[in-house]
């Protein structure tokens, strides 16, 4: 039996979990959000705790166990805790301004790069170089922040573009000249 799927997950008192079908709704202090399930997948909720059960012990039954156990985890976690991704951009005149529609990036191109964040995302700026994205949905949260990193990748040679906060970036040698 799948060890994440086998547990329950407990309701926090603020909120509110609704089940309709296959479709689970969780509202609480951050937002709502709502999510179906693969429809193949048992749902239950009773007392404060919320379980999923699945048909049978086939590969494909045990992966999706854990996993519609995991997204309704992490939509309770993304109502009453919220989700964060921190980006910082390097190199010299590389920078980020905050806008009300998103973010605009200026990161060695000849125009600034506008980027509209989706409806339930959060982008501030930090001393022009480290972006911030929050929201309650951990999915759209991660596809912003890969979206903006992917606006320019830190390059190989001089560490230039924008990048998750720690992480490290592979380094080349550059040319070696010949004399």
């Amino acid at each position: 039996m799948s060890r994440i799927g086998r547990k329950p997950v407990t309701v926090p008192s603020g909120v509110t979990l609704e089940l309709q079908g296959n479709t689970v709704a969780v509202k609480g202090p951050k937002g709502e959000l709502r999510r179906t399930l693969h429809p193949e997948m048992q749902l239950a909720l009773s007392d404060g705790s919320f379980t999923v059960a699945r048909p049978s012990d086939e590969p494909r039954h045990k992966a999706l166990h854990g996993l519609s156990r995991t997204l309704v985890q992490n939509m309770i976690d993304g109502v009453t805790k919220g989700f964060s991704k921190t980006l910082e951009i390097q190199g010299v005149g590389y920078k980020a301004e905050a806008k009300p529609y998103g973010v605009n990036l200026i990161v060695g191109f000849s125009h600034p790069v506008k980027y509209e964040a989706p409806k339930g995302i959060k982008i501030s700026v930090e001393n022009n170089t480290v972006v911030k994205i929050e929201g309650a949905d951990k999915e759209i949260v991660g596809q912003v922040a890969s979206e903006l990193r992917n606006v320019r990748p830190p390059e190989p040679y001089k560490g230039k573009g924008v990048r998750y906060q720690g992480e490290q970036v592979r380094r080349k040698a550059g040319k070696t000249g010949a004399k």
